[in-house]
């Protein structure tokens, strides 16, 4: 059955990776973007050359709850409804515990945890009446924390705990699961050769992972996982194994 998908920062990396495995099994996709236009227009004519109006996109801040509602609504409007959030967008950098300013720790918890439960509250009437779901894009280090990022990892950590509690609220006509990523895809600040090699070497597997693996993970939840609710699927090649 195709599904509406709705993806949150879905112009780059993980996000576009998953849009357009899923809009292979057949599904439409409803990309939101805040920054990158141009990146996120390429994605949506991409889709529509393979199948028309099967894309859409538009810019929100999801920082904004108007904006935010703006995307619910016209996401809701493009195909008649939606079956499938996708709880992506998510702000990363390092904040300095000494350092740490109100306006970052706003931001941070925002993109992370304030968006996606609000973005969940604006879908939840069309989410349970099409018996959809809710998939968020979680971390690894929601669990153990990252050393240099205690906000995110506390905003991710919150994610987590959203992922368990809604799927309580919003149970039995919506299932809320999330995916806890790994080493991916390296930050888009550049590490060291030898800074990835310490991290490779903490992962059972050897190896860094692929954005293909989230979003297989996330089609799975949206199609094979009809008993699952509240889960976190961990896919790290078994780094939490040896954090």
């Amino acid at each position: 059955m195709q599904k509406n998908i709705l993806i949150t920062g879905a112009a780059k990396r993980i996000g576009a990776c998953c849009a357009r495995f899923l809009h292979s099994k057949g599904c439409n996709v409803f990309l939101h973007y805040r920054a990158s236009k141009e990146t996120a227009s390429e994605l949506c004519h991409e889709l529509n050359q393979i199948r028309t109006n099967s894309a859409y996109i538009m810019q929100a801040d999801l920082l904004n709850i108007d904006e935010l509602n703006k995307l619910v609504a016209e996401s809701c409007v493009a195909w008649g409804g939606i079956d499938v959030l996708i709880n992506n967008a998510s702000s990363f950098y390092p904040t300095a515990m000494s350092d740490v300013t109100e306006l970052q720790w706003d931001e941070l918890m925002c993109s992370n945890l304030k968006a996606p439960f609000f973005l969940a509250k604006a879908l939840s009437g069309v989410l349970a009446k099409n018996r959809g779901c809710i998939i968020n894009i979680a971390d690894i280090h929601a669990e153990r924390g990252l050393k240099g990022y205690p906000v995110y990892s506390i905003a991710k950590a919150g994610l987590v705990a959203m992922t368990k509690v809604l799927a309580k609220e919003l149970g039995p006509a919506i299932r809320v699961n999330a995916v806890a990523p790994g080493a991916i895809m390296w930050p888009e600040k550049t590490l060291t050769k030898q800074e990835k090699q310490d991290i490779i070497q903490r992962i059972a597997l050897q190896r860094s992972g692929d954005p293909m693996d989230i979003a297989k993970a996330v089609w799975f939840l949206i199609e094979d996982a009809d008993y699952m609710t509240g889960q976190v699927m961990t896919v790290d090649g078994g780094r939490t194994l040896n954090c």
